[in-house]
């Protein structure tokens, strides 16, 4: 009998914070999903305050309204709507239930991480390139990789030490994973932010 594939499904959780004695944070995100699967942005203002918070406002709104064929074409997009801010680091990422796999791609300093179910299966780290969206795009490639039940994607702002990766406790729901991440990891000195996405396409038997 031939399995029938359920609808698309995405479990995630955020935690974010300002830099003590901002108003506002600088760091920002959007999760856009659907049936046939989710469109990801974690966006850092570079700075701090409010300058860094309007430029992540305007590159969430450009990304809302990005194509969602490519994300090549979505980064651009947010590259030329958000010129006369101070500009931002982007990661983005697309979850295909058609393809059962990832995409993703980053500018600047957001880290993106896979790690995967399967306990055989080495974590993936996504390779940001240099510049600024708003200001100096660099060459983009974005790249695509298979995806599973459970598999769980954290994006992290440079808000967000390095080595949060470490002795993570990946059983948890990503909302209880972020906020631990938030709480034992963000620096001191920076707005800081972290978004967790779990993959949860099931088979129906």
């Amino acid at each position: 009998m031939d399995q029938i594939s359920r609808p698309f499904s995405l479990e995630w959780g955020v935690a974010g914070r300002p830099l003590e004695g901002e108003s506002e944070s600088g760091d920002g995100y959007a999760v856009i999903c659907d049936e046939s699967g989710a469109f990801i942005a974690v966006i850092d203002g570079l700075g701090h305050g409010p300058e860094a918070a309007q430029a992540t406002r305007l590159a969430i709104a450009a990304f809302r309204d990005s194509p969602r064929s490519s994300l090549t074409a979505a980064i651009t997009h947010c590259h030329e709507e958000i010129r006369r801010s101070r500009g931002a680091a982007i990661s983005l990422a697309s979850f295909s239930a058609s393809k059962k796999s990832m995409t993703w791609i980053g500018v600047g300093n957001v880290d993106g991480l896979l790690f995967y179910a399967a306990p055989n299966r080495a974590c993936e780290a996504l390779l940001t390139r240099g510049g600024v969206v708003g200001y100096r795009l660099p060459a983009l490639r974005e790249k695509e990789l298979p995806i599973s039940r459970d598999d769980t994607l954290i994006f992290a702002t440079d808000g967000i030490e390095h080595s949060f990766d470490r002795q993570l406790s990946l059983e948890l729901s990503p909302q209880d994973l972020a906020d631990k991440i938030l709480l034992n990891h963000a620096k001191r000195r920076d707005d800081a932010l972290v978004l967790v996405a779990r993959y949860r396409e099931e088979i129906a038997p």
